[in-house]
């Protein structure tokens, strides 16, 4: 019972924005390598950056392949920078403009090997990039207001500053910034549950060599989040295809970066919700009614594995409301 009350104190850590040191890795280890920026895996930075107008920061392309178009600030994260470190270069390098991040907005990825990392961002000094001043990294900056034409690089970045926009009026998540702490490879850590119609809320328990929540590696194959099916499917592999694995988003992140091949990686500890998904259609193609609750998580198969009824009502009522509200940053696969 005392493991279990340690666990319960680890969520709410994770509810709190805090991480913890990754010990151990769980599932698809041996699928996997040690992230090594430059070798295999890219971390992209994006600014989405607001004036007292509500108009967004923009800069325009150097780039041959894009040049004269616009984007936001975004670049590569270099060898032995953290992802805060490579936001503040990018934006002054591309626009002229020291800026300090306020909060993780969005994160997108397209499996460990290309990950990008949207802040909102808050200018606290420098001078607007002038077209005088072009170089390499970009021939200018401006503001947008967003309703006159722009020509753009890419139209994804207008979801982008939606999600930006969107924070910066009125945050749906305690801000998110990335933790220092170091990882070898690129890990999702669960908080995985599983809720009842009584509002029942059980945990899975990793428990050897000692109880902690499932760390799973994501493996070059797959999206990050697939990390959380392999879990599942390690756990109750006979039940497996009659549930969703539905990651729902980010507490928080952590990643060091300064030791090229020893650091790279990050740890994203994310909350995942295990649904039951019965079939739409009996045999004969008839469609079914929705099911019944199913009032209990499904049997753990793999002895490793155990379900943790959450005991503190406050955890218990926290994680029902951050389920039904999404309040949390979310993580995007662009598969």
């Amino acid at each position: 019972m005392e493991a279990m009350a340690e666990l319960e104190q680890q969520v709410e850590q994770l509810f709190r924005g805090e991480g913890a040191e990754v010990a151990v890795c769980d599932v698809g280890l041996d699928q996997t390598k040690p992230a090594t920026l430059r070798k295999n895996v890219t971390y992209i930075v994006c600014a989405v950056i607001f004036n007292d107008k509500e108009e967004v920061l923009m800069v325009q392309e150097a780039k041959a392949e894009c040049y004269k178009q616009w984007y936001l600030p975004a670049g590569r994260v270099e060898v032995g920078e953290s992802l805060e470190e490579a936001l503040k270069r990018e934006v002054l390098e591309e626009a002229g403009l020291d800026c300090e991040p306020v909060s993780l907005v969005l994160i997108q990825e397209q499996g460990p090997q290309w990950i990008r990392f949207i802040f909102l961002a808050s200018v606290t000094g420098g001078t607007l990039k002038a077209l005088s001043e072009a170089d390499q990294e970009s021939l200018q900056a401006c503001w947008w207001d967003r309703r006159n034409p722009l020509n753009l690089r890419g139209r994804d970045i207008l979801r982008v500053i939606d999600f930006g926009h969107k924070y910066h009026g009125d945050p749906w998540h305690p801000p998110v910034r990335p933790l220092d702490l170091s990882c070898r490879h690129v890990v999702q850590r669960l908080v995985l549950v599983y809720t009842n119609s009584q509002d029942q809320v059980w945990v899975l328990v990793f428990r050897v060599p000692f109880v902690h929540l499932p760390v799973a590696a994501a493996i070059y194959t797959h999206a990050v989040t697939w990390a959380a099916n392999m879990v599942v499917q390690d756990a109750i592999p006979s039940s497996y295809y009659d549930h969703d694995v539905n990651t729902l988003g980010v507490f928080s992140l952590q990643h060091n970066g300064r030791h090229n091949g020893r650091s790279d990686g990050i740890c994203l500890n994310t909350l995942v919700r295990l649904v039951p998904e019965p079939p739409l259609r009996d045999e004969d193609g008839v469609r079914l009614p929705p099911p019944a609750a199913i009032e209990r998580p499904p049997q753990i198969e793999n002895q490793r594995y155990v379900w943790h009824e959450v005991q503190s009502l406050e955890l218990r009522d926290r994680l029902l409301d951050k389920i039904k509200t999404t309040a949390i940053l979310p993580l995007h696969s662009m598969y």
